[in-house]
């Protein structure tokens, strides 16, 4: 008895060890992420001449990708450049704990005043596509300012589907009213008709391709950043809509419309198996003009390596290519908070 005693005993210390050591692993696996973010007065350009005046994350539109393990603890210090107050909620982050984070005015904290600064501090979770947004003065802040990014989640358990992605993209969907560009303070009330229509901030034809080659898994993460509902197409495939506000469906849907509205995430899948050169769009079809000139808003096309693209009728021949434009390269690099140049506006005195 004395043997299986000591034998025991030993097994007792021995498994209490294993233990501490497996929560010590996972504990290393949570990092920690401090970043420093400015808010600016900016100028961008939807198009063309097309120009507005925003509120920027780090002077961009949108702000900069925050691509983070679920579980880590992320640090975010806010300085406030502009004249006016302004938060950032962390949409779809659950902030247990942390309620005093969610960046609502007079409900969770005090707007960060004019030349002010605030420290938010919370743990990323549950994962999936999520994104951050001012909630003062949400009607104009968030459709007509542009202060808006991602924030992506990579899952400790990624579903299966997910592990077969070899390329993903970030597409946030917004739209504006161009009589309110150059007055910052104002705008974004009942009656506003929005006339410009935007992916990552950008109007066709100043969007990008979307380039894959064939055989790749391609994950689009759409993300209603505006005050409209779209209607998301996609020509020549069938896609996977694997992903609701980031938690994946339990029988994803197969089709090629999808609708997005305000706030929504939605991730959808698919197989590039057809190669050519197909057009996503709203299909909205009031979403796919440029003010009053057709052929233009959220559009964008999926392009082949396969396929040439040097016939003189297509719009994009010749087109200088921008990588990075939906963060596909950043979200190579793991996780990080990266701005991105592509997305850099005019700074405002």
């Amino acid at each position: 008895m004395k043997f299986w005693g000591r034998d025991f005993g030993r097994a007792v210390v021995l498994g209490g060890l294993l233990f501490a050591s497996a929560l010590a692993a996972v504990d290393a696996l949570a990092a920690k992420r401090d970043f420093e973010m400015n808010i600016e007065d900016t100028r961008i350009t939807l198009v063309e001449k097309q120009q507005f005046h925003t509120f920027a994350y780090a002077g961009q539109v949108p702000g900069p990708l925050f691509y983070v393990d679920e579980g880590d603890e992320i640090t975010v210090n806010v300085n406030n450049m502009t004249a006016l107050p302004h938060t950032i909620h962390w949409h779809g982050m659950l902030q247990r704990g942390t309620w005093k984070n969610d960046g609502v005015p007079g409900v969770t904290q005090d707007a960060i005043k004019p030349g002010d600064s605030f420290t938010y501090k919370f743990i990323a979770e549950p994962s999936g596509t999520m994104w951050y947004h001012c909630h003062v003065n949400v009607n104009e802040h968030v459709t007509l300012r542009g202060m808006w990014g991602p924030f992506i989640v990579r899952p400790k358990k990624p579903t299966a589907l997910e592990k077969t992605v070899t390329k993903e993209y970030v597409l946030m969907l917004s739209d504006w009213d161009s009589k309110w560009a150059a007055k910052p303070g104002f705008g974004g009330i009942p009656g506003d008709t929005y006339d410009y229509f935007t992916i990552n901030g950008k109007s066709y034809p100043d969007t990008q391709p979307i380039r894959v080659k064939k055989g790749d898994v391609v994950r689009l993460r759409l993300i209603g950043a505006g005050d409209l509902v779209h209607s998301i197409h996609m020509h020549g495939h069938v896609s996977i809509i694997a992903f609701k506000d980031g938690f994946p469906l339990v029988n994803p849907i197969r089709g090629d419309t999808v609708l997005v509205g305000p706030g929504e995430r939605y991730d959808v899948i698919f197989t590039a198996d057809n190669p050519g050169r197909w057009m996503i769009h709203d299909h909205v079809d009031t979403h796919t003009m440029n003010g009053e000139r057709p052929m233009g808003g959220i559009m964008t096309t999926i392009e082949y390596d396969e396929i040439r693209n040097d016939e003189n009728w297509y719009e994009w021949k010749g087109k200088k290519f921008i990588p990075n434009f939906y963060y596909e390269e950043s979200l190579k690099k793991g996780p990080g908070v990266y701005t991105n140049d592509v997305f850099k506006g005019q700074a405002i005195q």
